[in-house]
């Protein structure tokens, strides 16, 4: 809901209709998507809709139709007029509403293959704004979002999982409900949605009223297919998820063929024939079982399965055809690293700068979470649009961070720090003299990310010489599914930062999830100290530690990797050493 009626006040922007009525569409979405309840349960008590800030009587008919129909009268009044493929334009870089519509008066362009098409053919150059450098930056995004298209974000996935499996569970006798496939190994982003089901409701002989209730969603877009104890359909976002309802005798050998990787399931399955086994979806079975023997070794756990074939049982993380069948057979799998590990928060934002929450707030919401301590690091004045703190504004929130710190009484401890930014020439934004009062400096990039690469990687290599720096933020500057790295030498600037004791991070917001899996192995293997930190804007955003974990994890890291699961003072004491020579 909460997306259709955003794409509806783009579709009214571009159809240059009152700002007034614009902003009352975006509200709305804003409202409709913090709600928990879901809105299907309060439309035939319009009353309870109205109670909802941001939502009047035109709004809640809306929101009626939306359940009732799919739709609603403007939006299809307003796809009539231009069409749904325009909304694909608005997720281009650049690409709002104004710019949109200037594109369909002018040229007629409604879809990113026109698009792509007219920038090729110079004929952008006839707009407004729109000189080389935007041309290249509009090119590089279509081909990006060619690149990404059907791809889905690992929290948007397993967001998605969540809500449906809410919906499955309504139904009597399911006791289980797991994700597969690429979203259980923690893929930074999935192809597509497998969802096991089992409990005493999938059994063959009563399956088909479960399979019923599944074919029945009310979020499902399109039904695919529906089988015996199958059912695959699409959502409105073109997500594909496939439902498997499974008696719990298999559940195990279901789970294990679902989650993959192809490559681990066909090693593994030709280890399993050297054994006299045979591995599918349905059991590890012998090929020749004797008299009275019977067939089936292994089906209801995958722990069973593992232990049959003489191996420790592997997380799913791992299931990637990098040796982890060898060390499972050799029983020296690692330890990974637990959510249950962490004992600090080291990169976070309050109202002083971008963040939504304050100080104190902050704190508390991270001891709720069973933080034992956090970095408050808001911005430096470079980033202009975050009201970035200059010198003298970093030093008087130091001091309001040490306030909050002795106000918490030892039930938490906040640290002091900033996230500045790394110049283009590699200095950093703020004075020496103000980092040295800082407990916890993360160095980061957020501009210039074109450079050539023997400039990008200089640049880097000169603010992790700056004495100050304890953490060089999200390294490679990507986006998932939307910014690429900017390009570097990756190798020289993680033998420097190891050399000079500067932690990486691994940002755990999955807009960035920065260093990926493969660079935090690469990191780890040049003995580079690990920080895993959220970024955190709100409150809501600390919860997102779990993602950054699971890359952890595919990394192979394990506890002793990762500096912020120290206690605090053990914490401290890891970061790079201070100057001697400047007062802190």
């Amino acid at each position: 809901m909460a997306r259709l009626l955003e794409e509806t006040a783009a579709l009214l922007e571009i159809d240059a209709a009152d700002p007034f009525r614009v902003r009352s569409y975006r509200r709305a979405a804003e409202a409709v998507e913090q709600q928990t309840t879901p809105l299907v349960t309060l439309v035939d008590d319009p009353k309870q809709l109205l109670a909802i800030g941001g939502i009047g009587k035109g709004m809640a008919a809306n929101i009626v139709d939306l359940v009732r129909t799919g739709s609603m009268p403007m939006r299809d009044e307003l796809l009539k007029k231009y069409k749904p493929s325009m909304l694909e334009l608005l997720r281009l870089p650049g690409m709002g509403p104004k710019t949109v519509a200037l594109m369909w008066s002018a040229l007629e362009i409604s879809n990113i293959d026109e698009l792509e098409t007219a920038a090729k053919a110079g004929q952008l150059a006839k707009l407004p704004r729109f000189g080389q450098k935007q041309v290249d930056k509009l090119l590089k995004g279509i081909e990006d979002a060619k690149k990404n298209s059907g791809r889905y974000r690992i929290d948007n996935a397993a967001e998605i999982a969540e809500t449906i499996s809410k919906l499955i569970r309504e139904f009597p006798g399911i006791e289980t409900i797991t994700p597969a496939g690429s979203l259980r190994r923690g893929k930074e982003s999935v192809g597509d949605l497998d969802l096991l089901v089992t409990g005493p409701a999938c059994e063959p002989d009563v399956v088909s009223a479960a399979v019923e209730h599944v074919a029945s969603l009310p979020l499902i877009d399109t039904l695919l297919a529906r089988g015996q104890n199958k059912v695959s359909f699409t959502l409105r976002n073109q997500l594909q998820v496939d439902v498997r309802l499974l008696p719990r005798a298999s559940y195990g050998a279901a789970l294990q063929y679902f989650t993959g990787s192809k490559m681990h399931n066909v090693l593994l399955r030709q280890k399993a024939l050297k054994r006299g086994y045979t591995l599918s979806e349905y059991a590890l079975a012998r090929m020749n079982p004797q008299e009275g023997e019977s067939a089936i070794v292994a089906a209801a756990t995958e722990e069973e399965i593992y232990a049959a074939m003489g191996m420790q049982w592997i997380p799913p993380e791992l299931r990637e055809n990098c040796g982890e069948l060898e060390m499972a057979e050799a029983n020296s799998l690692p330890q990974l690293i637990t959510l249950d590990d962490i004992r600090g928060d080291v990169h976070m934002h309050t109202v002083a700068t971008d963040g939504t929450f304050t100080i104190r707030e902050m704190a508390e919401g991270a001891l709720l979470r069973g933080l034992k301590y956090i970095a408050i690091t808001d911005h430096s004045k470079n980033l202009a649009m975050t009201n970035g703190l200059d010198d003298a504004r970093a030093r008087d929130h130091i001091r309001a961070i040490h306030a909050v710190d002795a106000e918490m009484e030892g039930r938490i401890r906040v640290f002091a720090g900033i996230e500045v930014d790394i110049l283009q020439d590699g200095s950093l934004d703020l004075e020496d003299e103000t980092l040295a009062q800082m407990d916890v400096v993360i160095g980061s990039i957020h501009s210039a990310f074109n450079l050539p690469a023997d400039e990008q990687t200089e640049r880097l290599l000169r603010a992790v010489e700056n004495p100050y720096l304890h953490i060089l933020g999200h390294p490679t500057g990507r986006k998932v599914l939307k910014r690429d790295p900017y390009p570097f030498d990756m190798d020289k600037v993680l033998r420097r930062c190891a050399e000079l004791s500067v932690a990486v991070e691994h940002n755990a917001a999955p807009a960035r999830a920065d260093l990926s899996d493969l660079n935090l192995r690469k990191a780890k293997s040049l003995g580079c100290k690990i920080s895993v930190n959220t970024d955190a804007h709100s409150l809501e955003d600390m919860d997102k530690m779990r993602f950054g974990i699971t890359q952890l994890r595919r990394a192979w890291l394990t506890k002793d990797d990762v500096l912020n699961t120290l206690e605090a003072d053990a914490f401290l004491k890891a970061l790079r050493p201070r100057p001697t020579q400047v007062r802190a």
